[in-house]
């Protein structure tokens, strides 16, 4: 299937003068398929209510479809993945019913395995009222998706220590503490003490080093945690579940625990530890409260000795060095 270009008059009619250009034409539209190709771009129609398919052959390509083969809308549609099935179905009988097209980013298994997104654009024709035909594009979108992937994973990353970034952690944490019937959960924000004495005994790469090693001790720690994150620095916070205070400290004393350790080899080795600020999230409090009462926390055990968990309450609790 081409395109079928024909150039008319300004009444739309065909004109003598235009017939004696039919060979440009060929090769406008030898381009335009041409262009297609290139784009990843193919024509498709589906013609109602007999269902019956008709591809370019860029999309028997993005399906992996020899472009000799018989087309069976069902057969077709099972390479679409569940979800991506399920939302084409939706949108598919809404524009036959009210003749109103549309688009979709369609995830798909081809014929040969290989998982594809495909970008739908959708028209429909309607005669009388009644859909007789739908059609419009479809185009490979995979390398688009996988850019927007990457975006999306280096934003949600910490590329030092593979935890979730500040941005990551501030959006599940408004998650557990807005809901009023959210999980109990709490919060742990921890702060390295002598890593600055790495960074400039033993230079940024071992600093580096050193916080990566941190975030595995945590994660070691704390396997359960609903997430484990990299605010900025040496500042580490921790989402979770917790149903009491007793629950809060002994996670707490376990992260200060696993924290404390030598880094560097010698006379140049460093006794590293943690001060942990620690806060119940209270079903429907605000986050920055509760980040609050976390954060000054935090600000007391790193002034009264370091190394130790203090918890958002009247009860103190040291841990010795």
């Amino acid at each position: 299937m081409t395109f079928e270009l024909i150039e008319r008059g300004t009444t739309g009619e065909i004109t003598a003068g235009n017939l004696s250009s039919v060979e440009q034409f060929r090769r406008i539209q030898d381009l335009f398929d041409r262009t297609f190709k290139a784009s990843r771009v193919g024509i498709w129609v589906c013609t109602l209510p007999e269902e019956k398919l008709t591809w370019t052959d860029t999309v028997f390509e993005l399906f992996d479809l020899d472009p000799q083969s018989l087309l069976c809308r069902r057969d077709i549609v099972s390479l679409y993945t569940q979800a991506s099935r399920e939302e084409l179905g939706k949108l598919r009988s809404d524009a036959i019913k009210h003749g109103d097209g549309f688009t979709l980013d369609a995830e798909i298994v081809t014929a040969k395995g290989n998982r594809r997104w495909i970008r739908i654009t959708a028209i429909v024709e309607r005669v009388d009222g009644v859909a007789t035909r739908l059609f419009g594009m479809k185009q490979d979108i995979t390398s688009e998706k996988s850019m927007f992937e990457q975006i999306r994973r280096a934003a949600e990353m910490d590329p030092l220590t593979g935890l979730a970034s500040r941005a990551r952690f501030e959006s599940i944490f408004a998650e557990v503490s807005v809901p009023v019937d959210a999980p109990p959960h709490g919060l742990l924000l921890i702060d390295l003490d002598g890593f600055k004495a790495v960074n400039d005994s033993l230079g940024h790469q071992a600093g580096d080093e050193c916080l990566a090693m941190a975030a595995q001790k945590i994660r070691k720690a704390l396997p359960d945690a609903s997430l484990v994150a990299r605010l900025g620095g040496d500042e580490f916070a921790v989402l979770h579940a917790c149903e009491s205070i007793e629950s809060l400290q002994a996670i707490g004393n376990r992260t200060v625990d696993v924290l404390e350790y030598w880094w560097g080899s010698g006379s140049d080795k460093l006794k590293l530890s943690a001060s942990v600020g620690a806060a119940l999230i209270d079903g429907g409090a605000a986050a920055k409260d509760v980040f609050s009462r976390a954060d000054k926390a935090l600000y007391k055990a790193k002034a009264e000795g370091k190394a130790r968990l203090q918890i958002a309450s009247d009860v103190d609790i040291t841990k010795a060095a």
